[in-house]
């Protein structure tokens, strides 16, 4: 593996995009760090060099699955890079708004509490950029964007007639299968001109069975025939589920799109035990949780028929050990 050295490559859904993509190379204005030997291709520059490589990202069929009007419709494509993360962020300003840039391998892909990871051939790793308005709707939106991954999943198994895959989501960013995770989702913001810019990454473990489990390996447990999903299906079935989820969060807000992320979560009704210190001894509390609040944290009821606002106390890496409540009135 040679860090040094990217090679990105830039596709459109039209002549539109196409021509953006165009200038984009034109004028050297992707940039990565200084240490980074890049090299920018179009799409139709290296048609015939990577066509013969199966297991490289297809941009055709991903840009025949996508609908979308806004979302997804720039496409910079990576065979090995650093972070997809790390190429929208630092080209936030030059890009338009809803590029996705896929990777088929990153070896230092973003996590929470800056955690690195390391993804192998296989995985679905992509990220893209959004712009807003509304500061207290950025906290919601890992939630519209976790919602979508669950949503285009089905979507996908519907269409290719494949048994029904109910990929469920922990909060408040992890994509859970049977009790183990396969997925995740990182939203990082700016604040510049009045507005928040997010780069929202997404990793789901499409086809590798390390080091948990994948979706084609679940599939093949319940229907050893089944047809395997493929990346660019489901990431181009995201977009247009997401485009359609992201205008309704910004016009009505998330109550609308609640149902619908209860249904795929893990948590309604869960006992979740708090820990609080008390002088020199520590309390123990049940509650129960209730859903969410307005803030996006989590809401529950404690024995004491009291309504909680629970928040992570940043120290633990899972959110539901350490979690500190906070009373509502």
């Amino acid at each position: 593996m040679d860090s040094s050295s990217c090679t990105l490559v830039l596709c459109g859904k039209s002549s539109v995009e196409n021509e953006i993509a165009a200038s984009l190379k034109k004028n050297d204005t992707i940039k990565l760090s200084e240490n980074t030997d890049l090299s920018v291709f179009l799409k139709s520059e290296i048609d015939n060099l990577y066509k013969q490589q199966e297991k490289s990202f297809d941009m055709e069929l991903y840009m025949n699955c996508l609908s979308t009007q806004r979302f997804g419709r720039l496409l910079i494509w990576s065979p090995l890079i650093t972070s997809t993360h790390d190429v929208v962020s630092s080209n936030f300003s030059e890009l338009p708004i809803g590029t996705v840039c896929v990777a088929d391998i990153q070896y230092k892909g973003r996590g929470r509490s800056k955690n690195v990871w390391e993804s192998p051939v296989g995985c679905l790793l992509f990220s893209f950029t959004v712009q807003m308005d509304n500061g207290r709707a950025v906290p919601l939106l890992q939630y519209v964007v976790s919602l979508a991954v669950t949503e285009a999943i089905k979507e996908v198994c519907e269409k290719n007639g494949l048994p029904y895959i109910s990929a469920q989501i922990k909060w408040p960013n992890d994509i859970y299968l049977n009790g183990l995770k396969v997925g995740g989702i990182l939203c990082t913001s700016t604040y510049r001109s009045k507005k928040f810019n997010i780069s929202a990454g997404i990793g789901l473990n499409v086809d590798n069975d390390n080091p948990t489990t994948c979706l084609n390996a679940f599939l093949r447990e319940m229907s050893p025939a089944a047809c395997r999903l493929t990346r660019e299906e489901i990431v181009a079935s995201f977009f247009n589920k997401f485009e359609k989820l992201y205008d309704i969060f910004i016009n009505q807000g998330f109550g609308p799109l609640e149902e619908l992320y209860y249904g795929t979560w893990l948590h309604s009704g869960q006992r979740v035990i708090i820990q609080e210190k008390d002088k020199d001894q520590v309390m123990e509390s049940m509650v129960t949780i209730q859903g969410l609040t307005s803030s996006g944290y989590l809401l529950a009821m404690g024995e004491d028929n009291q309504m909680y606002e629970l928040h992570p106390d940043g120290n633990s890496f899972d959110f539901f050990k350490g979690l500190i409540r906070r009373k509502l009135e």
